[in-house]
């Protein structure tokens, strides 16, 4: 019978520190993990989830997921803690358990879908991101909706199982969120520290599948001071360029983005 795989028993089988040593992984990588930083940093937020998909051009999404994942923490940390506290706490203790059951949710898929089907459903999800993007502006004209449990718990489970395949658990959550209207301090500090949470509660499965290798993490430890810079230029790019251009061209890249990833995954 073989040994259950966990992250001790595959951190004592991975081969030492090892880098991906691709130059051209890195000329799309360095630019995708600045603009994730950048939204992080609150300028055109809605960019911080473009990581997996460019990065899945040249490695599996897996891998690509394992490499982000390392690099979203380091960017949260400061997030969760400048917004501690000043979450809704009756949508924290629907969405929290929610989330966490989406998370187990996309850790089970994980398992069961083929490395392409990944690619393709990533390339949905990333369009599906867009779609929704664009009826943002029709939910700002309708008025607040009240608090209901049981579309709360269906979208942070679709949000913890989304962002465990792809980090891409935005829309699910902000389906429910966006129309509660919340006061934008507690909007933005439940949207933070919870996604916060559900991203190092992803370390535990990432772990067990040996998505946190050690050549995703020394890959990650590479690109991990592009994090703070990153963070630091969304703050200051707020007073200085207008987010409409850059959101604009960031959009265009998700699509095609998108665009190809769910050809390269259902019909190539």
């Amino acid at each position: 019978m073989s040994e259950p795989l966990t992250l001790t028993s595959h951190l004592h089988k991975a081969r030492p520190l090892n880098i991906i040593n691709d130059p051209i992984f890195y000329a799309i990588a360095i630019p995708a993990v600045l603009v994730s930083a950048i939204g992080k940093g609150g300028f055109a937020g809605a960019t911080s989830n473009i990581m997996v998909p460019v990065m899945a051009l040249m490695v599996p999404v897996p891998q690509a997921a394992g490499i982000a994942l390392i690099l979203l923490c380091a960017m949260d940390i400061s997030g969760v803690r400048a917004w501690w506290g000043k979450w809704d706490a009756r949508e924290m203790r629907l969405l929290l358990p929610a989330s966490m059951v989406g998370v187990a949710l996309g850790a089970a898929l994980f398992g069961v879908l083929g490395p392409r089907t990944v690619q393709g459903v990533l390339g949905v999800i990333t369009l599906a991101f867009l779609a929704w993007r664009f009826l943002v502006g029709l939910l700002a004209a309708a008025p607040a909706a009240p608090f209901n449990a049981l579309k709360g718990a269906i979208c942070a489970i679709a949000s913890g199982a989304t962002s465990t395949l792809a980090h891409a658990g935005g829309p699910p959550m902000q389906i429910y969120l966006l129309p509660r209207k919340l006061p934008r301090e507690v909007f933005t500090a439940t949207n933070v520290v919870l996604f916060g949470l559900i991203n190092y509660a992803k370390l535990v499965p990432y772990g067990a599948m040996g998505l946190l290798d050690l050549t995703n993490l020394g890959t990650a430890l590479v690109l991990l001071p592009l994090c703070p810079l990153g963070v630091y230029l969304g703050i200051w790019l707020q007073s200085r360029m207008p987010e409409a251009l850059f959101y604009r061209i960031i959009t265009a890249a998700l699509f095609l983005l998108g665009v190809k990833l769910t050809w390269d995954g259902f019909f190539a």
